[in-house]
């Protein structure tokens, strides 16, 4: 248990064994699948030994791609809707609004977004570069693979938020973005509970008054908003592009992950004009 060995036990949550489980899987001393399941088992066991068994209840290792259920917009993905909703329900929160629209519009993960600095943020440029994470202990490293470090464009809105944030936000030695108030490493649950309430009003809560969505969701958000047709309000960029803007070690991960959303290219009409073009009788 050398990932989370050191964490005392009234200390421990699900956000501990979330972190334990995606270890398993990424980095140099990734495990198979088949092994992480077997690992996440045992800690389960014993988890419920010591009556605890609750904290890894809902933390699974899904199967195979073939096996593994698409995500679902309006279940695992926020709906185009359901974003603008909670980023006007928190415009008079100024840090939340600002973390909101990092998630969404640039898909950092939820430890990436611990970790940002002001360092990262170029301004001028207008472009966030992802070079540091902060794990689940609050301890600072470098992004989970080489393609974890990148460069992800901001629009002006998103610009705008964040030096307007930057003015507000408490300083520290780290120069975190979304730092605590002392100005040290956030915790990742801290965030999630800041969020609930943001949440809750704007309608984002199950029928047994848990979030609708966790932070994780938002990065999928991102992901279906670049790849989706502009049809459906979508960006419709290269796969090649969201693999990068993701950080994804390989294009397959994104297509596994994401190429459900991808456009048909059915479009009979289509076909059509491409078939005269090609063969000269248009």
């Amino acid at each position: 248990m050398k990932r989370i060995g050191a964490i005392k036990l009234a200390k421990l949550t699900i956000q501990h064994v979330e972190h334990f489980r995606d270890d398993l899987l990424s980095g140099d001393n990734a495990m198979s699948r088949p092994m992480a399941r077997k690992v996440l088992t045992s800690l389960k066991s014993m988890l419920r030994t010591v009556r605890c068994g609750h904290l890894a209840t809902d933390v699974t290792i899904g199967g195979t791609v073939r096996e593994r259920r698409d995500l679902e917009v309006g279940v695992d993905i926020p709906t185009h809707d359901e974003v603008r909703r909670l980023i006007a329900t928190a415009k008079d929160k100024l840090r939340l609004c600002a973390l909101l629209k990092v998630a969404a519009l640039t898909g950092l993960r939820a430890s990436e977004l611990r970790g940002l600095r002001w360092a990262d943020i170029d301004f001028k440029a207008r472009e966030l570069r992802v070079s540091q994470r902060a794990d689940c202990f609050g301890a600072i490293g470098p992004p989970k693979s080489k393609s974890g470090s990148r460069k992800v464009p901001l629009g002006d809105d998103l610009v705008s938020t964040l030096k307007e944030w930057k003015l507000a936000c408490p300083k520290g030695e780290l120069g975190l973005v979304f730092p605590t108030s002392a100005g040290t490493v956030e915790n990742h649950t801290n965030l999630v509970r800041a969020l609930a309430p943001i949440m809750a009003k704007a309608g984002l809560v199950l029928k047994d008054g848990s979030l609708k969505y966790g932070l994780h969701s938002f990065r999928h958000f991102f992901a279906s908003w670049c790849i989706n047709p502009r049809s459906r309000g979508g960006r419709e960029l290269p796969a090649k592009v969201a693999q990068k803007w993701l950080g994804h070690s390989t294009i397959r991960m994104t297509l596994d992950t994401y190429g459900h959303l991808f456009p048909e290219g059915s479009d009979r009409a289509e076909v059509s004009t491409s078939e005269s073009a090609l063969l000269g009788l248009g």
